[in-house]
């Protein structure tokens, strides 16, 4: 009897081909060491005769002749390539169990929560700091920047190791070491501010391991819409774990009578999150879900920083983000005390008005979060049926929306503080518009096996330029104006036109996500080739070699 065309084409697959890739109809996949030799075999019967699979065996095609033989062929996978991720993805669910993956997106919404409680559990009892260790608004600003600075330079090579190695084990040390130095940082004693600064430092380390790995994980799990609204329900995670580091911190320190405690809550969750990341958190093949995994290798980290750079939609999408983080890093650190003085009539805050002011701020924060992630990702689904570049515009509109709303809540903090929280709460909504589809855009224009070196690449640039920088230089304008005064009052005056430098921000932010949304389809349409097998990586940008399918080129007019 005749060798069935599995085993004929046996010693051409990698073990993850031989029985764990997912494919669409009877397509079989070849790869070689040399990655340009990728050769997709595709027949219309769904049979290919001996002789042809001993010529594949015998002489693997170039590119050249992939691309030419594969359109005498039909049907080539093109207009299947939507299905094939999709039963990818069913694939990958159905092996890992369908409430596996959903309780892995749950384990990583909460550990992501913790991460930003953490990080804002200081700015509720920022004043109270600066009190017991007697520092300025410019050395305060220096314990957010420290924070992020750590953060920022670690995060290439977790970005990095990320591609490379297991990343559930990366994540629960990673998580391990930022608990255990947060909890050290509440034991420092008045007389050693910079001990502190220190150990606020090295929580950056632990959380770089997790923010650059978790979104990628998800990626592995999820496609198209799919993955959109899960990353959505992981992104709800920034706004509302912000919102409850404001509240949670403030009213600890003010129920046990110390700040100090406010800092040792989350290391306690973090080795809870340690455990359900072990016990929990798979590892997926890179790729799968995009129905990829077999054909796609590493390459140098070099090379990858060399394509990332050459992607203009990431890029674009990275420095828009950038404005993003500037504008959430100075108004998260300084936006609660900015509001105490603005209470007050020339006295230092009260406790209870702190804790009060907190409790609002956190609400408010926690509100806009959930309505403008859900609404931001809700809306870049819808319109992107109609208008493929639907993603980047939203990103726009919520950073130039932004900009009035927080204007005339600057302006009108003395005078109405009502209507400065309700115009706080909308300027938020807009700012939280673009959480989920940011993150999106770099999932679907960067190929699997760089994702992790593009979040890495992201964070490095968005806190360099964004709030590793932003709180301090808010202080440091603060501190500049008030000229040495200590009248609360004076103090109000100087953040209030520090603080409007945000406005300016917000709408460089809006001109570069419209600059986005030039270069996003095709960078897409790259990306999706690549991942198919249908480009090699090597060549992603000569497309003399694979000419475009379906794809309009590097750029495209904007529908608006």
């Amino acid at each position: 009897m005749a060798e069935s065309t599995d085993d004929l084409l046996e010693p051409f697959l990698s073990p993850e081909e031989n029985g764990d890739l997912p494919t669409a109809s009877k397509s079989f996949q070849t790869r070689s060491r040399d990655p340009t030799r990728i050769t997709n075999v595709v027949s219309d019967s769904g049979d290919l005769d001996q002789s042809e699979v001993m010529m594949h065996r015998a002489a693997p095609l170039s590119p050249e002749m992939v691309y030419e033989k594969s359109h005498h062929r039909q049907p080539i996978i093109m207009s299947d390539s939507e299905s094939e991720t999709d039963q990818s993805e069913s694939t990958l669910q159905h092996r890992s169990g369908g409430c596996l993956v959903y309780g892995t997106v749950a384990v990583l919404v909460f550990v992501n929560l913790l991460n930003y409680m953490d990080r804002f559990t200081l700015a509720g009892v920022l004043i109270d700091i600066q009190s017991f260790y007697g520092i300025s608004n410019s050395d305060a600003g220096l314990l957010q920047t420290s924070f992020i600075l750590s953060y920022m330079v670690l995060a290439p090579l977790f970005g990095y190791l990320g591609d490379r190695y297991n990343r559930k084990f990366l994540m629960a040390a990673g998580i391990l070491f930022w608990s255990g130095t947060t909890l050290a940082g509440s034991f420092i004693p008045k007389e050693h501010f910079w001990l502190f600064l220190f150990m606020r430092a090295m929580v950056g380390i632990g959380e770089a391991s997790y923010s650059t790995i978790a979104p990628t994980i998800i990626a592995d799990m999820f496609t198209k819409d799919r993955r959109t609204t899960m990353l959505t329900f992981f992104y709800f995670a920034t706004p509302v774990g912000s919102g409850l580091g404001f509240i949670v911190g403030t009213n600890v320190a003010k129920l046990l009578g110390a700040w100090q405690w406010a800092l040792r809550v989350t290391p306690i969750l973090g080795v809870v999150a340690v455990i359900l990341i072990l016990l929990f958190v798979p590892n997926p093949p890179r790729g799968e879900a995009d129905g990829g995994n077999a054909r796609l290798t590493n390459t140098s980290f070099l090379t990858d920083l060399k394509q990332l750079c050459r992607n203009g939609s990431f890029m674009l999408d990275t420095a828009g983000f950038t404005c993003v983080s500037f504008v959430t890093g100075a108004l998260a650190l300084w936006a609660p005390s900015f509001i105490a003085y603005a209470m007050t009539d020339g006295h230092k805050p009260t406790d209870k008005m702190q804790a009060d002011i907190a409790l609002i701020f956190g609400g408010i924060t926690c509100a806009a979060g959930v309505i403008g992630t859900v609404a931001g990702a809700e809306w870049g689904k819808r319109w992107k049926k109609s208008n493929p570049t639907a993603d980047p515009l939203v990103c726009a509109i919520g950073m130039l929306g932004c900009t009035p709303f927080l204007y005339f809540a600057l302006l009108l903090s003395r005078t109405n503080i009502i209507v400065t929280y309700v115009l706080v709460l909308i300027g938020e909504i807009f700012l939280c518009l673009n959480w989920t589809l940011v993150a999106d855009i770099v999932l679907y224009v960067v190929i699997p096996t760089r994702r992790s070196t593009a979040e890495a690449v992201q964070i490095v640039i968005c806190h360099l330029l964004g709030d590793a920088g932003s709180p301090y230089l808010i202080g440091i304008v603060s501190d500049a104006i008030a000229s040495g005064h200590d009248n609360y009052i004076i103090k109000y005056q100087s953040l209030k036109y520090a603080l409007l430098i945000n406005t300016f921000v917000c709408v460089i932010g809006g001109a570069f996500f419209l600059g986005c949304a030039f270069f996003i389809v095709g960078d897409r349409a790259r990306a999706d080739r690549i991942t198919r097998g249908e480009q090699a990586p090597e060549i992603a940008d000569d497309n003399s070699h694979f000419p475009p399918i379906n794809d309009p080129g590097g750029s495209v007019d904007v529908v608006i």
